[in-house]
């Protein structure tokens, strides 16, 4: 990076009291993304004399799309310091895995893909090419058949 680059970024740091989170690392980082969200859209651009105000927006707005997005993330040095409740270290899941394992294709696949991975009906619907209604009814089905099997396990 260029040091007309750098120093740009630096005014507009200063120019602008950017938010504590808008690090000048993220300001840096979101320099690229930034030069090529400009030039892909050029054309928007109304008036040249505002041509430093709209690149100003841009970095701004990339850089709070890059914090957006790294605040969803947990760093691997925070996550050993993350404590489970006691309750969540102790509970044993192996019977309901067994249970859900257990089951028909057909009915484990609708289950893993809502209650796992958090799809919506309509998006399993999607991807098993069925319709909406047979999802549900294939997950109501599963309910009743781990309803069952859990039942007769913890007899």
């Amino acid at each position: 990076m260029h040091n007309a680059q750098i120093n740009f970024i630096f005014l507009i740091i200063e120019e602008i009291n950017l938010s504590p989170l808008l690090t000048l690392y993220t300001c840096l980082t979101s320099y690229p993304y930034t030069i090529v969200k400009a030039f892909s859209n050029v054309g928007t651009l109304k008036n040249d004399n505002y041509a430093r105000t709209w690149l100003i927006r841009i970095l701004i707005n990339e850089c709070y799309s890059l914090v957006r997005k790294s605040s969803k993330f947990i760093p691997l040095e925070n996550l050993a310091d993350r404590q489970e409740p006691e309750s969540e270290k102790t509970k044993n899941y192996s019977e309901l895995y067994t249970a859900v394992n257990s089951l028909k294709e057909e009915l484990r696949l609708p289950v893993i893909l809502y209650y796992i991975e958090d799809f919506s009906v309509k998006e399993i619907a999607q991807i098993l090419e069925i319709s909406e209604g047979a999802v549900q009814k294939r997950l109501a089905r599963a309910r009743g058949k781990l309803r069952q099997e859990l039942q007769e396990v913890s007899i």
